[in-house]
């Protein structure tokens, strides 16, 4: 019989600043009983005691301005806090910057540029970065640095710093397209790809990263800082029956159908869970642009694919939605003979290799549209229905694993209408709905800390054995309402 978990809100901490990034990413040290949560828009990291999670308070703030422009992740390991740090010129390379609890500055190395995402290594002797190498007045080149913590922090030199990047891809972007991975043209693979986030193989020796823009996850060596392969994830087919989509925000009506369209998964936030002596990463699938998007109606669309492109370009159809302008002219007519559209909106669990093994189908858009029929696709900062329809729709951003008891358990942060989704996933190729949890508030205006949370960002698990309860926790960070939201978690 399925073991059933509850998650019940406890506590929060609200800054009371509206949509402008004060609660990020959170990350939680047992021994202190201490959250640390990035403010973006203080240059800082919050300080949050836990030991009470039904009243969490700050206590401190570690300002990171001295080191660069913002910071961009936070995470912890042992009482030691790294920290992602942003240069002044996001093209230019940031820098991870250590503190202790008490954020006492410990040490800094130089990293990549624009660090986002970093994590510790399973048994703490390593730090890996993400840096995006995202482009501005120039394309700096995306790479994944790894910190060597083995001979202490205190003894900490930037000769302990090993970049795992790209450059032995550059020349075979031809075969890295026909493969799958999405690469933009005229740009070399090492600029090109742009690593968002990072989990690793239960022996913190491989490290799964996905990039985003390039709708591939790639997969790195730790030992020997080299990146072994990208693994292209492939396309969704929203015209089969369970992964449809609501595409119009002009219809006047929830309408989730099946459309000629393939959905680029996309992931930002990814984790890895073991089962069956294997390793699977579970992916949460937002989409991601840079900018080459079209609206489908202003698209020259292939006659004999689509013999019917004037129904489908009515804004009521599929005229609205957001697909790639630089994808689907698959034989180079100048015309579009396949729709790629921006992430998948669902969760999808892969084996190491890359292959799929579930994706939830067109379940978020589903249950959010039985609970929530008046705002429906509603956006983070607007209550209006179907606001973000022709547009990546709930947007699935964050996910994070964890074990409760023996059975294991993925929690999804749905970035725009908001709340999280649980699912039970022992069974990698068969999960289980659990719950979903979202305490907006669409009666309120949304810049009222009475409208509830909005914008969920990071997820943090915290075990049982960690936690200040006794009980396993789900700390969600938002955004938008720059609230920080407890949730116990309990059979």
């Amino acid at each position: 019989m399925l073991s059933t978990i509850k998650l019940t809100e406890i506590g929060k901490y609200t800054t009371g600043v509206f949509n402008q990034g004060v609660a990020e990413i959170s990350a939680y040290d047992s021994a202190s009983k201490r959250l640390f949560v990035v403010n973006a828009q203080a240059a800082s990291i919050d300080i949050l005691d836990l030991s009470d999670p039904t009243s969490p308070v700050k206590i401190s703030q570690i300002a990171v301005g001295a080191f660069g422009a913002v910071a961009n992740s936070v995470a912890v390991k042992n009482g030691t806090i790294a920290v992602a740090v942003e240069a002044v010129d996001k093209t230019n390379p940031g820098k991870v910057v250590f503190y202790d609890a008490n954020g006492t500055y410990l040490k800094d190395v130089q990293v990549g540029a624009l660090p986002d995402m970093l994590t510790f290594t399973p048994d703490g002797s390593k730090v890996l970065v993400a840096n995006e190498g995202e482009s501005a007045t120039v394309d700096p080149e995306g790479s994944v640095s790894i910190i060597d913590l083995s001979g202490g922090v205190n003894n900490l030199t930037q000769a302990n710093v090993t970049t795992a990047g790209f450059t032995s891809f550059n020349g075979s972007e031809a075969q890295l397209r026909t493969d799958g991975v999405r690469i933009f043209p005229g740009k070399t693979a090492a600029q090109d790809f742009e690593p968002e986030y990072i989990a690793f193989a239960a022996n913190g020796q491989t490290a799964y990263v996905t990039l985003q823009e390039n709708n591939s996850v790639a997969v790195i060596d730790i030992p020997t800082a080299t990146v072994t392969e990208v693994q292209p994830l492939g396309l969704k087919d929203h015209s089969l029956a369970g992964n449809g989509l609501d595409a119009s925000d002009r219809d006047s009506a929830i309408a989730i159908n099946t459309w000629p369209v393939s959905g680029m998964y996309m992931p930002d936030a990814i984790a890895t869970f073991g089962a069956n002596g294997q390793t699977y990463y579970v992916t949460a699938n937002e989409g991601d642009d840079r900018g080459e998007n079209r609206s489908v109606r202003t698209l020259a669309l292939d006659p004999t694919v689509f013999p019917n492109a004037a129904t489908l370009k009515l804004d009521a159809n599929l005229g609205r939605l957001s697909v790639s302008g630089i994808d689907g002219d698959t034989d180079g007519d100048g015309d579009y003979d396949k729709l790629y559209a921006y992430g998948a909106r669902s969760f999808s669990v892969w084996d190491s290799q890359g292959n799929l093994v579930y994706d939830s189908g067109d379940d978020f858009e589903q249950m959010t549209a039985q609970l929530f029929p008046a705002n429906f696709n509603a956006s983070n900062d607007n209550n209006t229905l179907e606001d973000r329809s022709d547009n990546k729709g709930p947007e699935p951003e964050g996910i994070v694993v964890g074990k409760v008891g023996d059975r294991t358990y993925g929690f999804i942060g749905l970035e725009r209408i908001g709340g999280v989704m649980v699912y039970d996933i022992t069974n990698p190729s068969s999960p289980e709905f659990v719950q979903y949890l979202n305490n907006r508030d669409f009666s309120q205006n949304v810049q009222l800390p009475a409208a509830g949370d909005l914008g969920p960002e990071g997820l943090t698990f915290i075990s049982a054995a960690d936690s200040p309860t006794g009980l396993p926790l789900l700390v969600v960070t938002n955004e938008i309402s720059g609230s920080t939201t407890s949730y116990a978690i309990a059979p």
